[in-house]
C-alpha cells in the first residue's frame, strides 16, 4: 500500500482537511436552500443557484472581477424587477427595479432597516459594534449620536482642519519635483486621507508625507487590505466557525491594530477628561453620548468602533475616489482645464484662498465627482435585511407577486445600476454633463446610489465629497495632470481585489504649472 506523504499526516494538515470537509458541508445545503428557494417561488433565477455560486466562487478566487460579476448577475434577466440569485452561499434576491429599491429604502424602511453582518460582535467587537453594523435600537440611537458630527456648521468647522492637512499634502509634492513624474495616486492620496481622518475624527495631527512611516498611516494600510482569497477565507471561517474562531483568537483585523486604536481612543479621552479638553470632533460627540443616560449604555469599545469604522472607511475608500477622479481628468483634458478655470475663477474672489463657501460654488466641480461617482461607484453593490415580512409585486408578466420572509437579503446593484444605459446612455463614457442643472432631474430617482439611499445612507458622505473637492482644487491649482506610460485606458479592473481598483494602479503624471 502506498504511503502517504508526512504532509498530510501532520496535526495542522488534518486540522484544515477536516475543517474543509465540514464548510463543503455546511456550504452545499445553502446552495441547494437558495436553488430550491427561488424554484419553489417561482421568480426568475440564474438558472440554477449553481451558476450565481460558481459566478461567486470565481469571484471569491480571482478570476473574475468584481465589474464582471457585477454585469453577468445585473444583466441576466434585462427585464425583471427583481431577480433570486444565491450570495455568499446563502439566497438574495436582487432588485432591478428603481421603484422598488426606493421602496425597500424608504417607503417601507421599517421592513427592511438593516444590514447583513457575516461576522459576531463577540469575535470581532471593533468591526460589529459600528454605525453601519449596528441594529434595531441600537442603531437608531447611534445613528442619532453621529448625524450631529456631519451637518453643514460642522463641516463647515472642520473645514480648516482639512484645508490644513489638503494645504500641506499638496506643498510637499510642489516642493518634491522628483516624486511627481509618474506618480502612483493611491499611495499618496491615503496619506492625505489618513492626516485628515486623524485630526478630524481623532485629535491627532499627522503628516504622513513628511513622516511616511507613521504608525496612524502602518495601522490603517493593515486594516484596509481587504482583498485576495486569503481574506475571504477568514471571513467565511469567522462566519461560519465564530466559536472555533473564539477559541482560537482569530479576528478580522491584526490584534495589534485592534489595540493600536483602543490605546489612542482611550489615551485621548483621559487627556480630555483630565484637562477640560473641549474639540467638537467625533471623540467629543461619543464621549457627550457615553454620560447619557439611556437604554445601551456606550462602553470604550463602542466608541473605538464608531471611530474605527469612520477612518477603516475614510481612509481607503475616499483616496480611491479621488484616484479616480484624478485619472479621468489625467485622460480628459478638456474636462480638467474647465474645471481648472472654475477653480481659479473662485480663488481670485478668495484672494487665491479656497474657503467653505468659494467650494460649496464650484458647480463643475460638482459634476466632475459626482460623474466619477457613478462610473466608478464606492460600494458595487449595497444590501438590506429584511426583519418583517413584506410583499413584493411580479418581477415579469407571467409571475406572481411573492412574501419576502425575516433574515432574506436584498442586494441592489449599485454599479449595474450606474451602467444601465437605459438610465445612463453611453455608461462608458466620462460625461460630467450627466450632472448639469438642465440634466441631473432627468436622473431617474435611485438609479444613482453612489452613497446609499434613505435612513442609511452613508452618514459621512459630505465629509467624503469636501475633502476630494478640496484636494482636487489645490492640486490643479499647482498642477497640470498628465497621464504616464504607467496609465490603463480604458481602466482594467484588478480580479484579485473586491473593490474597484485598476491593475498595477493609479500612475499619473503632475507637473507643475508655470504662476
Amino acid at each position: 500500500m502506498m504511503e502517504l506523504p508526512q504532509l498530510f499526516l501532520s496535526p495542522f494538515a488534518l486540522l484544515l482537511t477536516t475543517l474543509f470537509l465540514i464548510g463543503i458541508v455546511k456550504i452545499v445545503p445553502y446552495v441547494n436552500l437558495a436553488y430550491f428557494t427561488w424554484k419553489k417561488k417561482g421568480i426568475p433565477y440564474l438558472p440554477d443557484s449553481w451558476s450565481s455560486f460558481i459566478a461567486g466562487w470565481k469571484l471569491f478566487t480571482g478570476h473574475l472581477s468584481i465589474v464582471d460579476y457585477s454585469n453577468y448577475i445585473y444583466n441576466y434577466f434585462p427585464d425583471a424587477k427583481y431577480v433570486g440569485i444565491s450570495e455568499f452561499g446563502g439566497p438574495a434576491i436582487l432588485l432591478r427595479d428603481p421603484e422598488i429599491i426606493k421602496d425597500i429604502t424608504v417607503k417601507s424602511f421599517e421592513h427592511f432597516p438593516d444590514h447583513r453582518i457575516f461576522v459576531d460582535e463577540e469575535v470581532e467587537p471593533l468591526f460589529c459594534k459600528n454605525v453601519f453594523a449596528l441594529r434595531g435600537d441600537r442603531w437608531k440611537e447611534m445613528r442619532n449620536t453621529l448625524s450631529p458630527s456631519f451637518t453643514a456648521s460642522k463641516m463647515k468647522f472642520m473645514f480648516e482642519l482639512i484645508s490644513k492637512c489638503s494645504s500641506d499634502f499638496v506643498d510637499y509634492l510642489v516642493e518634491h519635483p522628483e516624486i511627481c513624474l509618474s506618480i502612483e495616486a493611491k499611495q499618496a492620496f491615503r496619506r492625505y486621507t489618513n492626516d485628515v481622518i486623524a485630526t478630524a475624527a481623532f485629535g491627532i495631527n499627522v503628516n504622513s508625507m513628511k513622516d511616511q512611516n507613521n504608525e496612524f498611516y502602518t495601522r490603517g494600510v493593515e486594516a484596509s487590505l481587504f482583498g485576495g482569497i486569503l481574506v475571504m477565507l477568514k471571513i467565511m471561517f469567522l462566519r461560519f466557525y465564530p466559536r472555533v474562531s473564539k477559541l482560537i483568537g482569530l479576528s478580522l483585523f491584526p490584534s495589534a491594530t485592534s489595540k493600536f486604536f483602543k490605546t489612542i481612543v482611550g489615551e485621548t479621552i483621559e487627556a480630555r477628561e483630565k484637562h477640560g479638553i473641549i474639540r467638537p470632533d467625533m471623540i467629543h460627540l461619543l464621549m457627550q453620548a457615553r454620560d447619557k443616560e439611556s437604554s445601551h449604555k456606550m462602553t470604550l469599545d463602542d466608541i473605538v468602533s464608531q471611530a474605527f469604522i469612520f477612518f477603516f472607511a475614510g481612509f481607503d475608500t475616499s483616496a480611491t475616489l479621488m484616484c479616480f477622479v484624478a485619472h479621468e481628468l489625467a485622460v480628459n483634458r478638456d474636462i480638467q482645464d474647465r474645471l481648472r478655470e472654475e477653480v481659479e475663477q473662485h480663488l481670485s474672489e478668495e484672494n487665491d484662498t479656497i474657503s467653505y463657501e468659494s467650494l460649496s460654488k464650484m458647480v463643475y466641480m460638482d459634476m466632475v465627482i459626482s460623474e466619477t461617482l457613478r462610473k466608478y461607484p464606492p460600494a458595487p453593490s449595497i444590501d438590506r435585511l429584511c426583519v418583517r415580512d413584506y410583499e413584493l409585486p411580479p418581477s415579469q408578466p407571467g409571475y406572481k407577486s411573492i412574501i419576502v420572509k425575516s433574515n432574506d437579503a436584498m442586494i441592489i446593484p449599485v454599479y449595474g445600476l450606474h451602467h444601465d444605459p437605459k438610465y445612463f446612455p453611453n455608461p462608458q463614457k466620462f460625461d460630467p454633463e450627466r450632472f448639469s442643472d438642465e440634466n441631473k432631474d432627468n436622473i431617474l430617482p435611485c438609479t444613482y446610489l453612489p452613497f446609499g439611499h434613505g435612513p442609511r445612507k452613508c452618514i459621512g458622505n459630505r465629509f467624503v465629497l469636501m475633502e476630494t473637492k478640496l484636494l482636487i482644487a489645490r492640486l490643479l491649482q499647482k498642477f497640470i495632470l498628465k497621464t504616464t506610460e504607467k496609465t490603463v485606458e480604458p481602466v482594467v479592473f484588478d480580479k484579485r481585489e473586491f473593490a474597484l481598483k485598476p491593475v498595477g494602479g493609479f500612475w499619473i503624471s503632475l507637473e507643475k504649472r508655470k504662476t
